[in-house]
């Protein structure tokens, strides 16, 4: 929006012309959203703790250091939605439809969340929204979405997949793509949503995805610097740079709040929105290999899940002592801060192993 509204005024003042810079809309997108994190936190948190009583319901099989979080409020993730669709529509270049795309996801999959922890909350227990129903709204929203990319992409790879570390190794999908899309979505955002367990547990990968891939997208818009690495070119892909900074900046101003002791938690409403962002930059970018790389922390709680739910099934039997795997952790008699640490020093490595895919090929 003030691309708009400033950018024409460039001549009268000359200041006015950073605004043709993705560059610096990113960092203003990320500083807006960062301050609106903060404006809005503390009001947000009294409200939700009106309104909310006795807080998230707490999980009784869960760690016993746990228990002592009763009364926190949840639905925090309200404050990353407004502080990332709001900052996204001052900075973004608003005709570029690849934007539209990622607010639209982004928006529907934090509904989704808002609704599944609103049932929570009234029916006072961990089971919200039935997880059918969740996951085919999830479906339907992805389905459309990645329509939506199909129209609007351009060049020879709309429904091929780029296989990281090589130079031009592509694999066609074909009319499969719609399927794989929208795998990577809903994957994305429900792995996002198993992370969030603990105090920053998954905002801080969440950033350090959103970091690494606002860098690839501006990288794989500009034709010069696409052809150098030997990367897919993406006409128009560089403005999603925007919302990349908008969700760093909207993760550092939550990640204040939600510190140990965490003050809110972002709830389903944030996790999801995260998570299904993060998978739809990937499909535009042609980096989705690379997401599970650079987000292989969301990969590993997620694959904990499925190994510890099949083990049982099949055998009566659990590979760890509770799932997701940070909670396993926690049973030998990890600290909280501890394994919330650590995970982010992994997600740091996996997002340099990640990045360097852009070079070694």
């Amino acid at each position: 929006m003030l691309y708009y509204l400033l950018f024409p005024y460039a001549q009268e003042f000359i200041a006015f012309n950073l605004f043709r810079y993705i560059t610096f809309r990113t960092g203003g997108a990320l500083l807006t959203a960062l301050i609106l994190c903060f404006v809005l936190g503390p009001r947000l948190i009294r409200w939700l703790r009106a309104k909310q009583g006795e807080g998230q319901p707490i999980r009784d099989d869960g760690p016993e250091t746990h228990l002592k979080k009763r009364g926190t409020p949840t639905m925090g993730g309200l404050m990353i939605l407004i502080s990332v669709i709001v900052s996204t529509l001052l900075w973004g270049d608003l005709k570029n439809a690849y934007i539209w795309i990622v607010l639209f996801v982004t928006a529907s999959f934090g509904l989704v969340g808002f609704v599944d922890d609103y049932q929570k909350l009234t029916k006072r227990n961990v089971h919200g929204v039935p997880a059918k129903v969740r996951l085919g709204i999830q479906i339907i929203i992805a389905a459309v979405a990645t329509y939506a990319i199909m129209q609007t992409a351009t060049g020879n790879h709309v429904t091929d997949i780029a296989i990281p570390f090589f130079k031009d190794l592509w694999l066609p999908l074909g009319g499969f793509f719609i399927a794989f899309a929208v795998f990577v979505m809903v994957g994305a955002s429900n792995a996002v949503n198993l992370t969030d367990g603990l105090d920053g547990l998954a905002t801080v990968p969440v950033l350090i995805v959103a970091l690494c891939f606002g860098l690839i997208a501006y990288l794989v818009g500009n034709i010069v610097f696409a052809n150098y690495l030997q990367i897919a070119h993406v006409a128009g892909a560089g403005e999603l740079s925007v919302c990349c900074g908008a969700l760093v900046g909207a993760c550092l101003g939550f990640l204040w709040f939600n510190t140990p002791p965490a003050q809110v938690f972002m709830g389903d409403t944030g996790s999801l929105a995260l998570g299904s962002s993060l998978g739809v930059i990937a499909i535009i970018i042609k980096h989705e290999i690379v997401l599970a790389i650079i987000g292989g922390l969301f990969v590993m709680e997620t694959v904990s899940v499925i190994i510890q739910v099949a083990s049982f099934k099949l055998t009566g039997k659990r590979v760890f002592k509770m799932a997701p795997i940070h909670h396993h952790f926690e049973k030998l008699g990890w600290s909280e801060p501890t394994v919330v640490i650590r995970f982010w020093i992994i997600a740091c490595i996996l997002a340099l192993i990640g990045m360097s895919t852009l070079k070694l090929r």
